[in-house]
């Protein structure tokens, strides 16, 4: 039976491993999230060597950062994180009403993180916090930026995703698709947990 012979009922366990062309997709990611890793850590690296670079009449980290704001983005991208998971484990049931159901929810969540983030960035603009301003305001908004980029990627690929399943259904061709961009939105959750923990909590406490 070819890949595209399959039906919802009659989809194995873990769809995403039936074949040995998703089983690659899925060992190639991990593969590109050991690299992704690799660049982040580059990142951070350079933004704790630089965050004590402030010229003077600039504000500092402590004096920029509002922890609220910055909680309640980080319990909405939690949250998303979590609701993925529900969207495998629909996956893993054949129920592709509730997968694509949590994966909407999923990117809902993603954008409201987003929009926190402009918002975010707006208000340190207009507190005199450009990229240019100092070498810890580059290396801030190089690294917190750079993740953005990579949540708009993953609301980007989730939503096409979505629109995929709906036209071709879920498969042994799919299911390694939607699997992957999974292990991207975790990882890109586990990113910001580390974010949060290096740039927010380290800048208020100094």
């Amino acid at each position: 039976m070819s890949a595209h012979s399959h039906v919802d009922g009659q989809l194995p366990h873990e769809p995403e491993k039936a074949t040995l062309e998703g089983r690659n997709k899925v060992l190639a990611f991990w593969l590109f999230l050991g690299g992704e890793t690799v660049l982040f850590g580059t990142l951070f690296s350079v933004y704790l060597a630089l965050r004590g670079q402030v010229l003077e009449g600039n504000p500092s980290a402590n004096e920029l950062f509002d922890l609220p704001l910055v909680a309640a983005a980080t319990f909405i991208l939690l949250t998303s994180s979590l609701t993925s998971v529900f969207a495998i484990q629909a996956m893993h049931r054949n129920n592709v009403k509730s997968m694509i159901n949590w994966l909407i929810v999923t990117v809902a969540l993603g954008l409201g993180f987003l929009v926190l983030e402009v918002y975010e960035f707006i208000h340190y603009l207009h507190m005199g916090h450009g990229f240019t301003t100092s070498a810890f305001s580059s290396s801030f908004y190089t690294l917190v930026g750079f993740h953005g980029a990579h949540v708009i990627l993953g609301v980007v690929w989730i939503s096409l995703l979505i629109g995929q399943v709906y036209k071709k259904g879920l498969n042994t061709v799919t299911a390694p698709k939607i699997y992957v961009a999974g292990l991207y939105w975790h990882f890109v959750d586990v990113v910001w947990v580390f974010i949060f923990t290096v740039v927010y909590l380290m800048g208020k406490v100094g």
